[in-house]
């Protein structure tokens, strides 16, 4: 038996219990290994277990930490979503200035800057650059103390930005601990990066905002830069992002000659960087470099708007300095902007997975960076109605993102300028009469329309959802247009020998497309619930029903009170959720997959067989880090949550108390100190040991 401190490898908070030395070896050793495959399959893309194993030594810790609260530390990996959501971001100043970058689009201007460069560095001494991809991203700082992340800050002014910890957090790429098999943690580093989300994601993440009515993000710059800015982190946990480091800001008690010395750091450490970085020393070289990216630009799945042209000495980049603006010793060599002018010929329909119609405009065709662009979504009718955009006008175009053809403006009203383009009435594709939710025009036939089908068979077979091989947009087109399929069930009564009379079909595809979705009939429960296309329900929500329920005939027979008793699961969701197993349409619909032998895997829940102690809150400062408090206020059978309502049972107020407080006093919720809470928690059989109370 023995005490640890944060000295301790464990790093356990020096409150903690004392307790059997072999629980505290295995919380050790389960962090240990899930951080390195986090690290093996996150960020050198080469995996050796797979998510099954994965989730079952998350699952072990989970329990581990449940049952003794006071192990748990915010570099746990089971900590990267669990903070509550916040009121506001803190204000914080950066550890070191994070500059602008001085930027040309001309190839003069580079030749310039080495010459400055080298009149700076005195006769003799040629100049040796770090070229890197320009990631066009939302910057940010990540601190860390003794190894651990504690903050994580935007760009903001260059000096000072917002504090975005427990949303940075949440990304897979980040490590809360760092890795020092290598190379030794320093005692504080503070470290630049971007934090991304590529194009491939992105467009889906944009697709499921249309299909919902909402307005689609312009790029996966602005997605990103959205996201790491919730309030709530499991929103940011919901979308796909990345970071990618490349510049260490500050590092106590580390020195390096070179910036190219710093990125091989920063790999030791256990981050990811941008891809192809090199040294150089001439302009033709950095010229080549550029034109290499350009040339390939189109095929990468991330942004970039150039590269970026940094001295490699350390040492002379003190010696130039900056300007208040920017440093002497760097500049980005940008791309030219991708727009276009050209003529809408047509303005028409499309219908998608959900019953939305989307208007879209024909273009005449006109190549933007390097790609055809002969139609864009003009998203919805208040849109259209906002640009005023008809057929025959002149509009400029340009690829949102390099990725998504976006109309942006009339250039030109048309000699021949059609009247405003009104929505139909009725489906374009099946006829039924359409009605409007918001900006939003929607088919009512949800799963009879054919265009509705084709988008369901797409989304059904998909990576997040079914992951079924074979199954995409040209496929589902096929399956519906000759009739072979319709209906999602019938994809269980798929043949080979149908199949093959299909064009792009022989013998072995088709044989492999019906083993691939007969290979489904006992799929996860988590992604069943995504396959079905249930409003609200994404990665997240799926996995907390799934864990919270058990079984899909659980989950189906749910009331909205059992829904929004879950942390996460809000009024909104909860009605979403059993409105669709409500209707009579979707019912029918489940109930014939079902009767196609499809039986989703039940989940085992874990019940710690404790009383119903209700929902408390935490805010303002406490003496022990909340996520330790709410630990053990649900280690007794209590719930937490990060928002007050009539439903919570006591508030827990520490110093610089904010708006949580003032609703809870406006409710009538009784709020305790941290002592009253500890009494409470004792009263239960929980603790939390807290130096001097």
């Amino acid at each position: 038996m023995r005490r640890y401190s944060p000295s301790d490898p464990a790093r356990f908070p020096a409150d903690a219990v004392t307790l059997p030395d072999e629980i505290v070896r295995e919380v050790e050793e389960l962090r240990a290994e899930l951080n390195r495959h986090a690290f093996l399959y996150y960020v050198e893309a080469r995996p050796e277990i797979g998510d099954a194993e994965y989730d079952r030594l998350y699952r072990r810790l989970q329990e581990l930490e449940e049952r003794h609260p006071e192990l748990v530390t915010p570099e746990s990996p089971t900590q990267r979503v669990g903070a509550t959501p916040q009121d506001r971001f803190e204000t914080v100043r950066h550890v070191a200035p994070m500059l602008s970058l001085d930027s040309s689009e001309k190839s003069e201007d580079v030749e310039r800057f080495h010459e400055r460069v080298r009149k700076a560095l005195g006769t003799g001494v040629e100049p040796r650059y770090i070229v890197e991809p320009k990631l066009d991203g939302a910057s940010i700082e990540l601190v860390y103390e003794d190894g651990v992340l504690v903050r994580a800050v935007t760009r903001g002014n260059g000096r000072e930005g917002e504090s975005v910890t427990e949303n940075i957090r949440t990304i897979p790429t980040v490590p809360l601990l760092l890795r020092t098999e290598v190379r030794p943690a320093p005692k504080l580093l503070a470290l630049r990066g971007e934090v991304m989300m590529y194009i491939s994601d992105f467009a889906a993440f944009n697709q499921g905002l249309m299909e919902h009515g909402l307005e689609p993000y312009a790029s996966p710059r602005n997605s990103a830069a959205g996201a790491i800015r919730q309030l709530d982190p499991r929103l940011t946990a919901q979308r796909r992002l990345d970071v990618l480091v490349y510049d260490v800001l500050a590092a106590e008690g580390v020195t390096f000659g070179a910036d190219s010395a710093g990125i091989e750091a920063i790999r030791e450490w256990g981050f990811r960087v941008p891809d192809r970085i090199v040294t150089v020393s001439s302009p033709e070289e950095i010229f080549a470099y550029q034109a290499a990216y350009e040339e390939e630009r189109d095929e990468l799945d991330y942004e970039i708007d150039g590269v970026v042209i940094k001295l490699d000495d350390l040492a002379a980049r003190q010696a130039m300095g900056a300007t208040s603006h920017h440093p002497r010793w760097a500049m980005a060599y940008k791309f030219a902007p991708r727009q276009e002018v050209t003529v809408i010929e047509k303005i028409d329909i499309q219908v998608g997975r959900t019953g939305v119609l989307t208007p879209v405009a024909w273009l005449r065709p006109v190549v933007v960076g390097g790609v055809t662009v002969s139609r864009a979504s003009l998203h919805n009718r208040e849109e259209l109605r906002r640009k005023d955009l008809r057929e025959h006008d002149t509009v400029r175009i340009q690829r949102a993102g390099d990725v998504i053809p976006q109309v942006v403006e009339v250039v030109e009203k048309g000699e021949n300028r059609s009247g405003p383009f009104e929505m139909p009435t009725e489906c374009p594709v099946c006829g039924t009469a359409v009605y409007e939710d918001g900006p939003r025009t929607i088919c009512a036939n949800r799963w009879g329309c054919a265009a509705q089908l084709k988008g369901r068979i797409v989304h059904f077979g998909s990576r997040a959802a079914l992951d079924i091989e074979g199954l995409g947009e040209e496929t589902a087109n096929l399956l519906v247009e000759t009739g072979l399929v319709t209906e999602l069930a019938g994809l269980f009564d798929l043949r080979p020998e149908q199949l093959v009379e299909l064009e792009g079909f022989a013998e072995k595809s088709a044989s492999a497309l019906v083993e691939a979705i007969a290979s489904k009939r006992t799929p996860d429960l988590q992604r069943f619930l995504i396959a079905l296309g249930i409003p609200e329900v994404g990665v997240t929500v799926a996995r907390t029903l799934a864990e919270s329920f058990g079984s899909f005939a659980a989950i189906r027979a749910a009331e909205r009170e059992a829904l929004e008793a879950i942390d996460g699961i809000g009024p909104r969701m909860s009605e979403a959720i059993t409105g669709f197993f409500a209707d009579e349409r979707n019912a029918a619909a489940v109930d014939a997959i079902l009767a196609h032998g499809v039986e989703p895997e039940e989940v085992e829940v874990v019940s710690m067989g404790l009383p119903e102690l209700g929902t408390a809150v935490f805010t303002g400062a406490i003496p022990v880090p909340r996520v330790v408090a709410e630990t053990a206020w649900r280690s007794v059978g209590g719930k937490t949550s990060g928002s007050v309502s009539k439903k919570t049972v006591f508030v827990v107020a520490g110093e610089n108390a904010g708006s949580k407080l003032e609703k809870a006093e406006k409710l009538g919720v009784p709020v305790l100190d941290f002592d009253e809470f500890l009494a409470k928690l004792r009263e239960h059989g929980g603790s939390i040991e807290v130096d001097g109370i």
